[in-house]
């Protein structure tokens, strides 16, 4: 049985050890994590597999929570990924709120310490630039507040309960997280605050995309692209 065993690890010694380091890199380093659902729509698609920096903020120990080293914070503005508080499902938000900030959204228009953003209609020309169909029942705007901007998508006539909160204080070492798709999207509203522990990282690119509603087929066009 041992030389067996011996003999099994000379065979695939490499291969895995090979697994064991990709293993390590995804964990600590950086990753790609497919995207299942629409909520960061139009920024971010379902069947997009989007690049994660786990460097972004500060080093972990490999498959852990645990942090060796910080060197950043997460910012307003920056999508992260994170397990869910609930369900340990892994999510990718957008950061509204850091600690200290006190944050309210009334009918999906948001203030943050506050200011209030600032909501562009984006044209007919823009909108159909968008890598998505937008259902005739939303509205898409620019949203711009304390020096970041991003498109959202917006309901019509957004559910009463969902697309107001607060004032809401984020605590030390917390953070409040919303989709760009704002009234389609498991975040705060369902969530809560999400603590520094567990943001994994910063998404900034999509490796590639496949369009489920079609047969799965490749969106070429977002292969290798950053996130807007």
């Amino acid at each position: 049985m041992q030389d067996k065993l011996r003999k099994l690890w000379r065979d695939w010694r490499g291969f895995l050890m090979f697994v064991a380091v990709m293993l390590v890199f995804r964990s600590a380093i950086a990753d790609w994590n497919q995207v299942p659902s629409g909520s960061m729509q139009p920024t971010i698609l379902a069947g997009d597999r989007i690049v994660v920096d786990k460097l972004a903020y500060d080093l972990r120990v490999p498959f852990t929570l645990t942090r060796v080293s910080h060197w950043s914070a997460p910012a307003r503005g920056d999508v992260v990924t994170f397990p869910s508080p609930l369900d340990d499902r892994l999510f990718v938000k957008r950061v509204i709120g850091v600690p200290r900030d006190i944050v309210e959204l009334r009918r999906n228009r948001l203030t943050v310490n506050g200011v209030a953003a600032t909501y562009q209609a984006l044209t007919k020309e823009e909108i159909a630039a968008l890598p998505i169909d937008v259902p005739p029942s939303y509205d898409v705007f620019r949203e711009t507040l304390l020096g970041s901007s991003r498109v959202i998508m917006v309901r019509r006539s957004p559910p009463p309960a969902y697309s107001s909160f607060g004032p809401v204080t984020v605590p030390e070492g917390g953070y409040l997280v919303l989709g760009d798709n704002r009234d389609n999207s498991g975040d705060f509203r369902r969530i809560g605050i999400v603590s520094r522990e567990r943001v994994l990282g910063r998404a900034h690119a999509i490796a590639f995309s496949l369009n489920y509603d079609n047969y799965y087929l490749p969106r070429l066009r977002r292969f290798f692209t950053d996130l807007p």
